[in-house]
């Protein structure tokens, strides 16, 4: 298989990219055609669509392998499950599944989408769109995942910079409320860093509370 599409999205490296990214639709990504599909033809009537399937590579993982079971984060990162059972990104084939909100579609073709959970640049194969009479099943179970979800509260004890992008703010908001750390890290006074272009962002953790203690330009 080769690439149709690249992802152009404000996460630098995978530490800080959202496990769920619709949890975070003020994220803005935009899906950037290879060459060869560089043809608004072959996105034509996509418009009609609210939401997409993107199929896409763990290309940051390559050559790292995998193992018949995993640690989810969701599970305290301490309890082993089969690696089919989960999304882990270290996967036989190392394959993502997505569903984005399309926003726009903008001349090239781009599509401007939110809520997707990519590493900027991320290779991205198919897109197909959500069919929600088909796609969308409310007698699902979802197994572990249906344990209750605890979301941080997001505090900022320094200002946000006044040429921050327009919902910036918010995005930063919902990535952190997800808390990011590795689920074994529970150090009350660890600063961690995550890049939400075009800003550093350094928080700490404590008492379910991510508190912001520094926003500086990402560093080039």
């Amino acid at each position: 298989m080769e690439p149709v599409a690249h992802i152009r999205s404000p996460f630098a490296d995978k530490f800080g990219v959202p496990r769920q990214g619709n949890l975070a639709p003020h994220v803005i990504s935009e899906i950037v055609f290879t060459p060869a599909y560089r043809n608004a033809e072959c996105v034509r009537g996509i418009e009609s669509f609210s939401h997409l399937w993107v199929i896409w590579g763990f290309h940051c993982n390559e050559g790292a392998g995998w193992h018949p079971t995993v640690r989810p984060p969701r599970l305290g990162g301490n309890t082993r499950v089969g690696v089919f059972a989960t999304r882990s990104p270290f996967r036989p084939n190392g394959l993502g599944l997505s569903v984005v909100k399309l926003v726009s579609v903008e001349p090239g073709p781009v599509l401007r989408v939110s809520g997707a959970d990519m590493v900027d640049g991320t290779p991205i194969y198919d897109i197909k769109p959500y069919i929600p009479y088909a796609d969308s099943l409310p007698d699902a179970t979802g197994g572990f995942t249906e344990t209750p979800r605890v979301m941080l509260d997001v505090q900022l004890e320094c200002p946000v910079p006044r040429h921050a992008p327009a919902d910036w703010e918010l995005a930063m908001r919902e990535v952190l409320a997800q808390d990011p750390r590795p689920a074994y890290q529970q150090d009350a006074q660890r600063v961690y860093h995550i890049i939400l272009k075009p800003f550093e962002v350094s928080f700490r953790v404590q008492d379910g509370v991510a508190h912001v203690v520094a926003i500086k330009p990402e560093a080039r």
